[in-house]
């Protein structure tokens, strides 16, 4: 898929043709998600693989406290004349191998509800499943067309725990359903709400758990990967072949209000009209409808996930993403409400780096969580205008009290300026920035000091609050920040930049001098995030500099990498066990989101018929391409070829900046 040229008429929708190979669907992924933090996912071949895949992911807190409820439904297809059977589950149990047994699976699609469609007994079974917009609530459509009538058996296997948790055969799992008239709901989870069942057909209940479910990528993380999971009992539904289809609908607590039919198109209607149309590159317009997977605009609260599957509402990522979730596709109105609970969630001035956990207390030790609701107010600012009453009587008095946290230095997190006006953050044993990995209890990539792009952060920041100050007439404001600002591009100008290597330090010491005193030369990205973010604070040189020697050896197809090849300490593979993988996560694997911050460095810099600008769409269509789950991006790839994609399989920042670059967005 090319990122350049116009109009396309080639489908934006994932489509996988299996032809019954395991191989072709097992390690590629597939989600979906409600708009309020509920999702579903699994492998194409719905044979689990992660703790995190199943069928209803509910948000029981919307879009937080995510509980993987039904793990999967078994289809079983039994014809009566001839007799013949034909189970079409795939699953990974102790000393088994799936490739071994037959596999029915003939295609997948997500066009744009995911849709499998299985060859069996002369005809075919269609299964689509869509999750129902701002419910806990899914439906499952069953399809045969065939030469003869079918029995199609549903077995709902039920895990029912938080999604990092693993369920173990107990015996307090209540077996007691309630049926009534083509319903069935249970709880055998007191502490969970029950589960709904609308069914056609006839239920029988055979309650008995299904034990050692196998989760390949768990196993190789060095993790738990075993799970037992529960039935109730089976769905039995008659199928006479002629494509008429029958529903099994499942909800939390309650069942969606509406027939099956009409919420599978609401939901379909909701995605598609995520398409900006076939005038739009088809590069872009599949990240257009990437982007809404991470929306959670119907939930209570508003806001953005992280990540799927197990990345939440986490306050960096969150302010990353939301100019090219949001601004860049004209949902401005649903911008302010996910800005708002952010600056609802402040305490004592900074953006938590995580939402309050079960002691109630938020994470605001990320130094640079803070310093983005800068930079994302600065992008509202160039879309509202600087006057806008959001603006002035909303994010100004937040960043007025997160600029006042910082000058006082008292902010737990560490985050101060330093007497020549740059900002510091952090103290041993500390990893204040989005380079936060540990591995054995201690930081990888610690960068306790001056952070490069803490301090252009800050002094961008800064600039646009008196921008913001000056439109209100707060004369005192706009002047203290814009002295801040000016003493922070000063400082940055005298102390950052490296004759060695012409590139700037990555972390330099508070003091330019005197015991403790340290510059660290590291070849890493966080100068182009510099230069992207205030190209105010480098020379017309240096800026150009910094491009060359960043395309050179931190951009790949996968995105920008975290650490130069020619570092001692670089890491060109990601995998491995847990700690293997914290090792390298920020020492040379490759970042998607930040191969967006470079194409806004380089458009600023360079003139547009320049080849490094001219290459920038053919880069995103490469990292686009590089995918876990299909139509998504990934968090990050490996560094060395052929850059394979790893990590999370669907990242918000990731889409979202890609998506921005792509559109051209100013920085």
């Amino acid at each position: 898929m090319s990122g350049r040229g116009g109009a396309s008429d080639e489908s934006i929708w994932p489509r996988v043709d299996v032809r019954h190979d395991l191989g072709r669907a097992l390690f590629r992924e597939w989600v979906a998600g409600n708009g309020a933090g509920a999702y579903a996912s699994s492998s194409i071949a719905c044979m689990h693989t992660r703790r995190y895949h199943g069928l209803l992911v509910a948000a029981l807190e919307p879009p937080r406290a995510r509980h993987v409820v039904l793990s999967h439904v078994d289809v079983a297809v039994k014809s009566l004349a001839p007799r013949g059977m034909w189970d079409l589950a795939t699953h990974q149990f102790p000393g088994i191998n799936p490739e071994r047994g037959p596999f029915y699976l003939d295609r997948f699609a997500q066009d744009p509800v995911p849709r499998w469609t299985y060859s069996v007994g002369g005809g075919e079974l269609e299964v689509l499943l869509a999750l129902v917009r701002g419910e806990n609530a899914a439906v499952l459509r069953y399809t045969w067309r065939g030469p003869q009538p079918v029995v199609i058996t549903l077995r709902p296997l039920l895990a029912m725990r938080h999604m990092h948790a693993l369920m173990r055969e107990h015996g307090a799992m209540e077996q007691r359903v309630e049926l009534r008239a083509g319903e069935m709901r249970v709880r055998p989870m007191r502490a969970l709400p029950k589960l709904c069942f609308r069914y056609e057909g006839t239920f029988v209940g055979s309650p008995d758990w299904w034990r050692r479910f196998e989760y390949l990528i768990e196993r190789d993380r060095g993790l738990e990967f075993q799970e037992d999971l529960w039935t109730p009992g089976v769905f039995e539904i008659r199928a006479d072949g002629s494509g008429t289809p029958s529903f099994l609908v499942v909800g939390v607590e309650k069942l969606p209000e509406g027939k099956p039919e009409d919420l599978i198109a609401a939901t379909t209607a909701a995605l598609e009209a995520e398409d900006p149309g076939p005038e739009k590159s088809a590069l872009e317009r599949k990240l257009s409808v990437a982007a809404e997977l991470y929306r959670a605009d119907l939930a209570p609260e508003p806001g953005i996930v992280a990540g799927y599957p197990w990345a939440e509402g986490w306050g960096r990522d969150s302010l990353i993403a939301l100019p090219g979730l949001y601004l860049a596709t004209g949902k401005v109105e649903e911008a302010k409400q996910v800005a708002r609970r952010i600056v609802a969630s402040m305490e004592g001035g900074l953006v938590p780096s995580r939402r309050a956990d079960e002691d109630g207390r938020p994470d605001t030790a990320s130094a640079d969580a803070t310093l983005w609701l800068f930079e994302a107010a600065r992008c509202f600012a160039d879309v509202l205008g600087t006057s806008d009453p959001f603006l002035q009587g909303e994010l100004v008095p937040a960043m007025t009290a997160a600029f006042e946290a910082i000058l006082r230095g008292d902010a737990p997190n560490g985050i101060r300026v330093t007497a020549d006006g740059l900002l510091a953050a952090g103290k041993p044993g500390d990893a204040p920035t989005w380079m936060n990995a540990r591995a054995f209890g201690r930081p990888v990539t610690p960068r306790v000091g001056c952070a490069i792009e803490l301090s252009a952060l800050w002094a961008r920041g800064c600039h646009t609050l008196a921008r913001l100050a000056h439109a209100a007439g707060a004369g005192s404001l706009a002047d203290r920040a814009d002295i801040a600002c000016r003493r922070a591009r000063a400082a940055f100008h005298t102390r950052f930049w490296c004759e060695q290597t012409s590139y700037p330090f990555d972390v330099i010491s508070e003091s330019p001098a005197g015991e403790g005193a340290f510059q660290d030369a590291s070849i890493r990205p966080n100068a182009i995030l510099a230069l992207a973010i205030d190209p105010a604070c480098f020379s017309p040189e240096q800026a150009r500099a910094t491009i060359a020697r960043a395309r050179a050896e931190l951009v790949t197809p996968a995105g920008l990498r975290t650490l130069a090849p020619s570092d001692s300490s670089y890491h060109g593979y990601y995998g491995g066990n847990v700690i293997e993988r914290d090792a390298a996560y920020h020492q040379g694997t490759a970042w998607p989101w930040l191969l967006g911050f470079y194409a806004r460095a380089v458009r600023s810099v360079l003139p547009a018929e320049d080849p490094l600008v001219v290459e920038i769409p053919d880069l995103i269509a490469a990292a686009a391409d590089r995918e876990l789950a299909v139509g998504q991006v990934p968090e990050l790839g490996s560094g060395n070829m052929p850059f394979s994609p790893n990590g999370g399989p669907a990242q918000a920042f990731s889409v979202a900046e890609l998506l921005r670059a792509l559109k051209g967005e100013p920085g």
